[in-house]
């Protein structure tokens, strides 16, 4: 397993600055999911099976409701597969919007390759429907076979319809609630918020702006903003803001992927690492009897096991930025098991200040 070290960039005091536009969000500007239930159709075979019961009665239903009766229990529908749509309804989209869906199958067919979704109502949580999904569906990969062999590429039974759903129906946004914007920040953090307050206000020039939390803050709308609230928005979103992170420390041991963040500081600490290996191997013998002996060739298995304990590496680990530490690491020459284990040993003796996060 191969070490991944991933290091932030830049000195440990320095500060990275960032609009508010990337940093935060405007509060009830956000997008809604959207769900429905439909049939693609148009399969070369590869639909559901005549036991996946609710397909055949939603054709059956579809059926009756253009006049025609067939029973359920008569149909073979493999050319038909019932699929669950879904969509993101943007912000401030309008009637007449095409947006993009994604199909996924609910039953078991075998591709979506070819098919056609028939016109799929998509509703929100609250019922709802805001938009209607129909037209070919892309997959992006392929599903054959023939005479027991198959080839498969990429997931078939998954495709997007670019485009492929109307808004019938707007949604409501809010910009300003009772005379305010707030601004919901993505990570919540003190010091952040706090700069932003004060740099909010140094471009409106006044004090319209104020920490609610860690995480909002809330711009009342100066006068000369009454009738602008989207250019308010724009003015506050271009505001540059020193953005503080937490010394933090991501460990996964899975893939041997440690992730440091600029903030974190090491106190001075010493560390002792060795490994020991026990190898333990079997190696088959067989005995022979001597000729007219009267014995029998039995199998004998001879065990050896070899331990073999590395001399420890002592070294000392200290300064205060994260390139110290990673040189002092690399000095040890640890495999990406042994420096996850040293860096929680570090953290649990009181040295590293940082978040040490376990994924």
């Amino acid at each position: 397993m191969t070490t991944l070290l991933i290091l932030a960039s830049g000195a440990m005091a320095s500060v990275q600055s960032a609009r508010i536009k990337d940093l935060a969000t405007i509060q009830g500007v956000r997008s809604n999911q959207l769900i429905g239930y439909g049939l693609v159709v148009g399969l070369d075979g590869t639909g559901d099976s005549q036991q996946t019961v609710f397909t055949t009665r939603s054709v059956a239903n579809l059926l009756e409701s253009y006049g025609i009766s067939v029973p359920a229990d008569k149909m073979k529908v493999k050319n038909v597969a019932a699929v669950v749509v879904t969509a993101d309804l943007p912000p401030f989209a309008r009637e007449g919007t095409t947006i993009d869906v994604v199909v996924s199958s609910i039953g078991d067919a075998r591709s979506l390759q070819g098919g056609t979704l028939l016109q799929t109502p998509l509703r929100a949580a609250n019922g709802v429907v805001y938009a209607v999904a129909q037209g070919p569906i892309s997959i992006g990969g392929m599903s054959a076979g023939a005479g027991g062999s198959s080839v498969t590429k990429n997931h078939p039974t998954v495709g997007r319809i670019p485009g492929g759903a109307i808004v019938e129906k707007e949604t409501k946004t809010d910009l300003a609630v009772d005379g305010s914007v707030n601004v919901t920040f993505s990570e919540a953090d003190f010091v952040t918020v706090s700069r932003a307050v004060a740099a909010i206000n140094a471009k409106l020039g006044g004090s319209y702006a104020k920490a609610v939390d860690a995480n909002v803050v809330s711009v009342s709308v100066p006068p000369e903003y009454k009738d602008n609230t989207v250019g308010l928005i724009a003015a506050i979103q271009e505001v540059e803001v020193d953005a503080d992170t937490v010394a933090r420390v991501v460990v996964n041991e899975r893939t041997g992927t440690v992730i440091i963040g600029g903030q974190a500081r090491i106190d001075p600490v010493v560390v002792a690492h060795g490994n020991l290996t026990v190898e333990i191997s079997t190696e088959t013998q067989v005995s022979q009897p001597a000729p007219v002996s009267g014995g029998q060739t039995v199998v004998v298995p001879q065990t050896n096991v070899k331990v073999t304990e590395e001399k420890g590496a002592l070294a000392q680990i200290s300064g205060s930025t994260v390139s110290e530490l990673v040189r002092a690491l690399n000095a040890l020459k640890v495999t990406p098991r042994d420096l996850i284990a040293i860096l929680q040993a570090i953290k649990q003796a009181g040295a590293l200040k940082a978040q040490l996060e376990l994924i």
